[in-house]
């Protein structure tokens, strides 16, 4: 019999549901809890194993259920809940979570993803850190233009200069990091080699994106989510939207493409052929952002660098 495995995560513990028996258990979220349920998930065998991207709670047990050689998928919350309402389960308790993710798991078939190693598992910490402490910089320097007194001003101004320091050592590391794995190395090179693409985004691509280079155009652009969905019902033409995926990722991508959009000659064409079409300046950068991805997954997929396009020739 063909089983699939819903597993709900929390900081504290693990629901599983098996799916048909609808078997259910509760093991801890710490070493020994894991290890509980990979000896139980090895008597299953299941076909697919689903959890959910929980900020970081789940990578214990997913890098764990990887090195055990289970089939495993991890994937956005918000596709979850999506399937929970239109399945009508409503009602919410991690019990019925671990079921809803085994149904999940055993009616949409996500692809299971090659879950990160331990130095993967380390980049994507070091990258999360990093975004955070720029969210942190970003904070203090508003509350430093909006302070109202010399002194709070000043004690702000000294917590700036330590987030720049932190910021900055965690920059020295990430190279380090990328540097002293030569798959890495090879493939931020790649990246890298694409006029516009800087540390920022190949480092993101790398630690939260494993994927790229392995899936086509379509898959990797619904996976970030620039990929427009449309909105339609009956007679109604809705506006096609981009949403879903990893906004992190989309966030990093976007910055990205702005500056390609004015140092990359391919991209820059594209986006001045969308606005002079009419289109509006944040349509046509979405567009962009999906040909740069697009492009990144094909150069990672084929391990060769960018080739600027050579410049049009006047006929005679």
């Amino acid at each position: 019999m063909v089983a699939f495995v819903g597993i709900d995560v929390s900081k504290a513990h693990l629901d599983v549901c098996v799916r048909p028996s609808g078997e259910l258990f509760r093991v801890a979220n710490d070493e020994v809890g894991i290890a509980e349920l990979v000896a139980k998930l090895a008597l299953v065998s299941p076909a697919l194993t689903v959890l959910e991207a929980t900020g970081g709670y789940e990578a214990p047990v997913a890098a764990a259920l990887a090195l055990a050689g289970v089939s495993l998928a991890v994937v956005n919350p918000r596709q979850v809940r999506d399937f929970a309402k239109a399945t009508g389960k409503l009602a919410k308790t991690d019990a019925l979570d671990a079921a809803v993710l085994a149904q999940f798991a055993d009616v949409v078939r996500p692809e299971p993803r090659g879950l990160d190693d331990e130095q993967t598992l380390e980049l994507a910490a070091m990258v999360a850190r990093r975004r955070q402490l720029v969210e942190m910089l970003t904070a203090e320097q508003n509350r430093m233009r909006a302070a109202r007194s010399d002194r709070l001003r000043k004690h702000i101004y000294e917590h700036v200069a330590w987030l720049r320091r932190q910021l900055k050592d965690i920059d020295r590391d990430l190279d380090v990091k990328l540097r002293e794995t030569p798959l890495w190395r090879e493939k931020e090179d790649l990246l890298r080699s694409v006029p516009g693409v800087g540390p920022v985004l190949s480092r993101t691509l790398l630690a939260e994106l494993p994927e790229l280079g392995t899936l086509d155009r379509s898959k990797i652009a619904a996976l970030v989510g620039v990929a427009p969905l449309n909105r339609d019902s009956g007679t109604m033409r809705g506006k096609r939207r981009i949403w879903g995926g990893r906004a992190s990722i989309r966030a990093v991508l976007y910055m990205a493409t702005l500056v390609a959009s004015k140092h990359n000659p391919v991209i820059r064409a594209i986006y001045e052929r969308l606005v002079g079409a009419g289109k509006a300046k944040k349509v046509a950068l979405v567009a962009c952002m999906r040909k740069l991805l697009i492009a990144l997954n094909a150069i990672v997929r084929d391990g060769k660098p960018w080739l600027q396009p050579a410049p049009a020739q006047d006929s005679c």
